[in-house]
């Protein structure tokens, strides 16, 4: 249910390893979750983040939420499209709807993260709760 090449949050961020960057966005069940996005404050290019800082801000029509960082870093691209259509996270949260591309600080990973089935675990509990 959930791509196996991403690593996760538990505040449902995503994270991918691409080319020595780190590609991050929401997962499906928090766009889900929000609804239809409306609006995104991205980060600046050359912003640094900490682990599990706000970087990011989504707003749908149901409510304003925070993005954080799964990986401390400097962003080093933001999705400018979605600022003319931010339903792109609805539609491709795992693809065109990412959000920003980092450049981890020495030393960061995402061994700390949880891998797709340990995730849907997550999310199955959450559920239940």
């Amino acid at each position: 249910m959930y791509p196996a090449d991403v690593r996760y949050t538990k505040t449902h961020e995503w994270a991918r390893v691409e080319g020595g960057m780190v590609t991050i966005g929401i997962t499906s069940y928090a766009s889900d979750e929000l609804s239809d996005i409306v609006y995104v404050e991205l980060p600046n290019v050359d912003d640094t983040t900490q682990l599990g800082g706000a970087f990011a801000t989504l707003e749908s029509v149901k409510a304003v939420s925070e993005v954080y960082a799964p990986v401390a870093g400097t962003v080093k691209a933001a999705n400018l499209s979605l600022q003319e259509e931010p339903g792109l996270i609805n539609e491709e949260p795992y693809g065109k709807g990412w959000i920003a591309r980092m450049e981890p600080i020495d030393g960061s990973s995402l061994d700390h993260l949880m891998d797709s089935e340990e995730y849907e675990k997550y999310v199955e509990a959450e559920r239940g709760a």
